[in-house]
This record gives structure tokens, sequence and C-alpha cells, in this order.
């Protein structure tokens, strides 16, 4: 039960990045409100049903004329969104970069519009081939038709919802906006997520004694796990394997950016084989078919362990955010360095880009507190995760835009003002990646800005870093 989690995440992010899965949706219900309207057209058509005046009451002639004009307009109107939809990704490609293909193509807004149009189309046909012409008079389905008729007003709606929502969501603005919102969302799901668990530890540590704590399940002698092991949580047995024991390697099964890390069913598959896994890669980093993925202590495990793993562990042709939260950042990190590319120039997206970049990291500053190891039912440490330290979100968020651009005061000064925000959140260990950043911008601005007033305007800016950072975390 405890893989459950990560692994539908991983298959709700694969169906919503698609542009089937809300369509088929949508045609299915299209399919049964047919279903339903014919049975009572049927019952009406028998006289055991009043049908409401308000319905329609042609004869089948007008209904299959009314029904096939709505048909051909509508798949009409589905080419041309499609026709939009293909130009949006396009312009995205193009001006935001390839990766933020995905953003545009998660996008319900345009899942839902083509979707409508589809069942509107579906209805329609489904109740065009219903009409009948027999002995005993003609059949129509009146109601349908009505239905019909709704479903063309309702599509209409959408259509103008999606001619405007295209002209939003392409503006460069709303774009970085969403990458942000989705940024944050990623924070705020994976500080449950640690919160969560540690609070699922800290009741196993008070429920088992001591005593019992301090022994494993088997009989191999308890010892300090190989590796780094420092976690913020309440003290626990290290583990059942033993220190001296040398690790067995276990390869990556195939390549790929490592997408999903279902890390209780690591934590189970460890338990079961009596085990210590620690992850050489995370959410994010691309594996190498052939090439290390895990160890494991005992070696004796490894071939238990390795016959399982892959269960843990989801990879793919691309990164997602649902367990990666640099994968934001480094979109983020792209559009800027793109608007800062001689061939475009636009200093304006940049700046904006810095500005949600300083806002991420003040989240991240504030609530972002990763786990290190997972322990099972017993307290017992049964995996270690690779390394995820803030200094490298502070990396991924400055160092490309600082050299992008090197001899512009303006990123140089808003990226300063970005660092004396998050500041306001660091405690006194986040505090130097961020100091480091600032004086690499100090010495850029010394090296590469040649008029002395933009140079003073960057040295005010690192003052003013300066003097926040000698104030104490959380002072306003």
């Amino acid at each position: 039960m405890g893989r459950v989690p990560h692994i539908s995440a991983s298959r709700r992010d694969a169906l919503r990045t698609n542009l089937w899965l809300v369509p088929t949706l949508q045609v299915v219900v299209a399919v049964a409100l047919f279903a339903l309207t014919y049975v009572l057209d049927r019952t009406a058509s028998r006289g055991d049903l009043t049908l409401p005046s308000w319905v329609s009451n042609g004869s089948a002639d007008a209904a299959r004329q009314i029904l096939t004009t709505i048909a051909a307009a509508v798949i009409t109107v589905v080419t041309l969104v499609f026709s939009i939809t293909i130009v949006a990704l396009t312009l995205a490609s193009t001006q935001f970069g390839p990766r933020m293909l995905r953003n545009f193509v998660r996008d319900r807004g345009t899942q839902v519009t083509l979707g409508t149009f589809v069942a509107t189309f579906v209805y329609a046909i489904l109740a065009l081939g219903s009409i009948e012409h027999g002995a005993n008079g003609d059949f129509t389905p009146r109601l349908s038709v009505t239905v019909a008729l709704g479903l063309v007003l309702a599509s209409l709606g959408v259509l103008i919802y999606f001619i405007h929502h295209i002209a939003r969501s392409i503006q460069l603005p709303q774009v970085i906006a969403s990458i942000a919102r989705d940024l944050s969302l990623a924070i705020d799901t994976e500080v449950a997520t640690n919160t969560a668990a540690r609070n699922r530890a800290r009741e196993v540590e008070e429920r088992e004694p001591a005593r019992r704590r301090a022994g494993s399940r088997s009989s191999t002698p308890t010892a300090e796990v190989p590796g780094p092991t420092a976690e913020a949580e309440a003290p626990a047995p290290a583990s059942t394997a033993p220190a001296a024991a040398a690790p067995a390697t276990i390869a990556a099964p195939r390549s790929g950016y490592l997408q999903f890390v279902a890390y209780d069913t690591l934590v189970a598959i460890a338990a079961d084989n009596d085990a210590v896994i620690r992850l050489l890669h995370r959410p994010g980093h691309f594996v190498v078919e052939g090439l290390p993925l895990a160890t494991v202590w005992p070696a004796a495990a490894a071939p238990g362990v390795a016959r399982r793993l892959e269960r843990a562990h989801v990879t793919g042709p691309h990164r997602t955010l649902t367990q990666d939260l640099a994968f934001a950042i480094d979109q983020l990190v792209e559009i800027a360095i793109r608007a800062l590319s001689p061939a475009v120039n636009d200093t304006f997206t940049a700046l904006t880009c810095i500005d949600w970049l300083g806002d991420a990291l003040c989240k991240i500053s504030a609530r972002w507190n990763p786990r290190t190891v997972h322990r099972d039912a017993h307290g017992a440490i049964r995996v270690i995760l690779a390394e995820v330290s803030y200094e490298r979100f502070v990396e991924r968020s400055f160092d490309k835009i600082r050299q992008a651009g090197r001899g512009m005061p303006a990123v140089m000064i808003r990226q300063l003002d970005a660092l004396t925000k998050v500041l306001h959140y660091a405690d006194e260990a986040q505090r130097a990646p961020l100091v480091a950043q600032a004086d690499m911008i100090l010495r850029s601005s010394e090296e590469s800005v040649p008029a002395d007033g933009d140079r003073a305007d960057v040295r005010n800016s690192y003052e003013h870093f300066a003097a926040r950072l000698g104030q104490p975390p959380g002072v306003r």
C-alpha cells in the first residue's frame, strides 16, 4: 500500500500530459447522455411520457437537417481549435523553449475545449443515426435534437473562453507565473510529505521501547550505516547491516530521467531483505542503463533487492515536477537566459523570472526540510537518499542568469534584491550560498559594467543585502 501514492502520482502526471484523456472522458459522457435521451425519446414516442413544450417538435427530415448542420459546423470548429492549439505549441517551443511544451499540453482549458467539441460532434452523429423511417411512422428523437442544440450553445461559450484563454496563456508573464505556481504547489506537496513521514517516525519511536529499537529482526549485530546518515528526526537504530560489510551495487535497468521514486516501496523491499539501500540518484537525474543506481548493505541481500527495485522507480524520456523541484527552477532559468540572449534581448522578461525565482527560494528557505533517510515500522534505517542541498537550489537559480547577464546592471540589481528578500527567511546555515552569490554578482559588476554610476547602483544594492545579512532571520 505504501507505494501507491508515488506510482499513482506518476500515472496522474502521465495521464494529465496528453490531449486525449479528457476528450475521451467527455465523449463517454456524451454517449451516456445520448443513451438517456434516446430512451426518453422512445418512451415518449410510445405515448408513455409527455415531453415539455420547449422540446423540438419538428419532423424527422427537419431533425436530420438540423443534426447534419450541427455535425458539419462542429467538426469545422474542431479543426480550427486544433489549428490554434498547434500554433500555440509552436510559439511556445520557439519563444519559451521546447521544455515548455509539456506545460501547454497539460493545460486543462485546451483539453476541455477539444473534448467539448468532439463530444458535441459524437452526440450529433448518434442522434442523427437514431432517426428512423418506418411503415408505422417516423421516429424523431426530439429530446436528443433539443439537447444537441443546447450542446452547440455550450460549445459556443467554450470557444469564446478558449480564444480568451489562449490569448492569455501565451503571454510571457502568465507562462512564468504558471511555472512558479506549479513550483509552489510542488514545494507544498514535498513539505507535506516530509512532515507526514516525520510524524509517522515519531509515532514509531514513541510506540517502540528503546530496547527493541536498539535491536534488529535478524541476528546480525547492529552498527552505524556506512556513508552519510544525518537526519533531522528523532534518533533510532541505524540499520541491521554491519558497517564492515562491503556493499553491492545495483545497476540501472534502463536509461532515462528518473521521474519518481516510491520510497515506501523501497523501505518494504529493504525490510523484506533485511538490508539498507542507498540511492545514488534522485528524481531529475539522468540514469544510464548498466551504471550504478543504488548500493545495498549487506551484499548478500543485493540479488533479492535487485529483482524488485525496478518497481520503486519510474524512468522516462523527460523530467517531471512531482518530486523534482529543480525542474521548475530550470524552466524559469531557461526563459530568463533566452530573454537575455542577443537574439531576443528582452531584459524585462528576465527580471520577471528573477522575481519568481526569488519567491520560490523564499518558500524553500522557510519550509523545505528534506529527509535523508527512510525508516521501517521498527525505526531502523532502510533507505538512504541521494543528497539534495539547499546550496544547489541557490546555484541553479542564480548562476546561469548571472553569467548571461554579465555587464547588465539591471539584472545584477534585481538578483541582489531577490537575494535580500530570501535572507528574510534563510537561517544561519542557509546564508552562506546566498552570500557567495551576492559576492560573485558584485565582482561581476566591477569587472564588466563600464559606467561608474551603474557600478554604484549595483554596489548600493549589495550594501542593502549586506545590511540585511547582519539581522537575524525573520526580522522585517
